[in-house]
């Protein structure tokens, strides 16, 4: 049980219009999986603020499915987000936290969470989000995956699993305002389409 068993079935199945932004331990493991243009590697980072990234994105891009990996660590730095994004509502928005309880690429600190599961669903539900599922396992993920992924967001998806103590801090695939500017211009020839695929 994996944080890469849980990014296969993503990375299998993503849609050819769909941003990932993928940080902290997800962008290690998504980059060894293989990216794709449309890829945003948010490494290095400013902790806790790529569901804002990912925000901006979904309302500029209405016709693009954007998906945020965040860590739990990241998503404890910037809890305000959570009340951000329901009140803009984005159709288009997927946002994951990946709870490992730790901040596994800064050390394997164990968040203040640690030794109880963060109730998300409470906490995501709180800051007026109505989609939130939580996967004990990738195979129950993989199994809700032809259910979930038509269905309109903003939607919170919490995959557990146990830290990884041979975690390692994801380097950067090349200077983050080139790459900032690249996606801008991919992003640019893409023609609108009438709604997210």
């Amino acid at each position: 049980m994996s944080l890469r068993a849980y990014l296969q079935t993503l990375h299998r199945c993503r849609g050819p219009r769909e941003v990932v932004i993928p940080t902290m331990g997800a962008a290690r493991e998504w980059m060894q999986l293989g990216t794709h243009p449309l890829d945003f590697i948010y490494a290095p980072s400013a902790m806790g603020q790529a569901p804002s990234l990912g925000l901006g994105l979904a309302l500029a891009r209405p016709d693009l499915q954007i998906t945020v990996l965040n860590g739990d660590g990241c998503q404890w730095m910037n809890l305000g987000c959570l009340l951000t994004i329901a009140g803009c509502g984005p159709a288009n928005l997927r946002l994951v936290i990946c709870d490992n309880n730790s901040y596994e690429v800064t050390g394997g600190q164990r968040t203040a969470a640690s030794g109880q599961s963060t109730d998300w669903r409470q906490i995501a539900r709180g800051c007026g989000w109505e989609r939130v599922h939580e996967f004990a396992t990738p195979a129950e993920w993989a199994g809700a995956w032809d259910d979930l992924r038509q269905l309109p967001g903003p939607r919170l998806l919490v995959w557990r699993y146990p830290p990884d103590p041979s975690g390692t801090v994801p380097k950067s695939p090349a200077p983050p305002p080139g790459r900032a500017r690249q996606l801008a211009e991919r992003l640019r020839a893409l023609p609108m389409a009438p709604h997210w695929t």
